[in-house]
């Protein structure tokens, strides 16, 4: 099929029909900068055997084929992957051709899962926009949901959020191309959205916190252009699913840089739609003593996560939403409530009010509540419940907590001052 000069050809897929329908579009072609292999750092022996592999079939099959995203940047500055992501030409159903371990998964946005073993290989089809909309549908709001439109990688690159993840190493050359100056940004240690940052920011709310959350990981600046929208569009993650939202907070918070995160947070005025009641909690806090116990409590998570300890969601959301309980605590009990019916109703509306924006499962939220209960409980001198205490199944988690309060504060009574 041949195409008039400045057009591109495009495969959109209907996830009803499974059909594949080319169709032209006028799309800009962005520049292209190709590092060679001799002048970035990314060598072979880095990247996973099995993520080598898919590589390596697509383009015996005849299709290109490139490690793309989190990948290619983690490798860049120094960082091991956590996943190796493929984008490709082929299609979904051509990746599954070639791979007897490939499951496909998604409507919206089809994907390939080559497994291999306890290791997946996630391939992407290289995906577009839709210039004329008929792929788009958008709220109200501004949010942007897509439909599955395949194009070529110079699309695939401007359709990603930040530069730095629009980087691609094509196993061909093992060369890096760069169509939006991701490998600069890179090298300068800054974070840039690819676009208009504010409409990005309303296509899809949740960016404001991949910024942070990126910017806190990588040690990069945000870029000034990138980061201005971001406090006037804060209101905007409240839109945004309550359940995506608990996937990025644990994201932020348990992968070790919760302390520059929170920061971030902070900084770009989002704590106080994430995490509103803690953030009014510590603001109104004359003492400061609620920040430095969340503060110290992400340090120490950050040193569990640095160690390969374990770490708790319920232990994390106790750290996070203590602010909230101690303000709500003392408010119930400043009207003469009595002390144990106080901290039940305090833990109970703490957690329904979170609960409006970030799920929070019964699973973790009801750990959360026993761990501050717990906290009045340490000062009991009865043998019977000293001992029915050290059973519980939150002592440890509860009696660690304790310890993070005596670190922010000398006086337990601090908390609520």
């Amino acid at each position: 099929m041949e195409l008039e000069p400045g057009r591109q050809a495009r495969r959109r897929i209907w996830p009803e029909h499974g059909n594949a329908i080319i169709e032209t579009q006028e799309t800009p072609t962005p520049a292209l900068q190709v590092i060679p292999r001799e002048q970035h750092t990314i060598s072979r022996k880095d990247i996973s055997p099995n993520a080598l592999r898919v590589l390596y079939r697509l383009r015996e099959a005849g299709f290109e084929s490139c490690l793309v995203g989190g990948a290619v940047r983690d490798l860049l500055v120094g960082q091991p992957p956590k996943d190796f992501d493929v984008a490709t030409s082929a299609t979904p159903e051509e990746v599954r051709a070639l791979f007897r371990n490939c499951r496909l998964i998604g409507r919206r946005f089809r994907l390939a899962h080559v497994v291999f073993g306890h290791e997946i290989i996630e391939v992407a089809t290289f995906r577009a926009n839709s210039d004329d909309g008929s792929g788009d549908r958008e709220l109200d709001n501004g949010r942007l949901v897509r439909d599955n439109v395949y194009g070529s990688i110079e699309d695939d690159a401007v359709r990603r959020d930040f530069t730095a993840n629009a980087l691609y190493y094509a196993i061909e050359d093992f060369s890096i191309r760069d169509y939006v100056g991701g490998f600069r940004d890179v090298q300068a240690r800054v974070l840039r959205l690819i676009g208009d940052p504010e409409r990005r920011y309303r296509e899809d709310p949740v960016r404001m916190l991949r910024a942070v959350r990126l910017a806190a990981k990588l040690g990069f600046d945000i870029d000034p252009a990138t980061a201005s929208p971001i406090p006037p569009l804060a209101h905007l993650l409240a839109e945004a699913a309550p359940a995506r939202l608990f996937e990025e907070i644990l994201k932020m918070f348990l992968s070790g840089h919760g302390v520059a995160s929170f920061e971030g947070l902070e900084r770009h005025g989002l704590l106080d739609v994430l995490l509103p009641e803690s953030a009014a909690a510590m603001k109104s806090n004359r003492s400061g003593v609620l920040r430095k116990l969340v503060v110290a409590g992400l340090k120490s998570t950050d040193e569990r996560v640095a160690n390969d300890e374990p770490v708790s969601p319920a232990f994390l959301f106790a750290l996070l939403l203590w602010p909230a309980y101690c303000r709500a605590l003392m408010g119930l009990q400043a009207r003469g409530m009595q002390v144990e019916e106080a901290q039940r109703r305090a833990a109970d509306q703490v957690t329904l009010r979170q609960l409006s924006t970030v799920a929070l499962p019964r699973r973790f939220s009801l750990p959360m509540q026993e761990i501050w209960l717990l906290q009045s409980r340490f000062g009991t001198r009865q043998r019977k419940r000293v001992f029915r205490m050290l059973a519980h199944p939150r002592f440890r988690a509860a009696f660690d907590f304790l310890n993070l309060r005596l670190v922010a504060s000398d006086e337990h009574a601090a908390d609520v001052a």
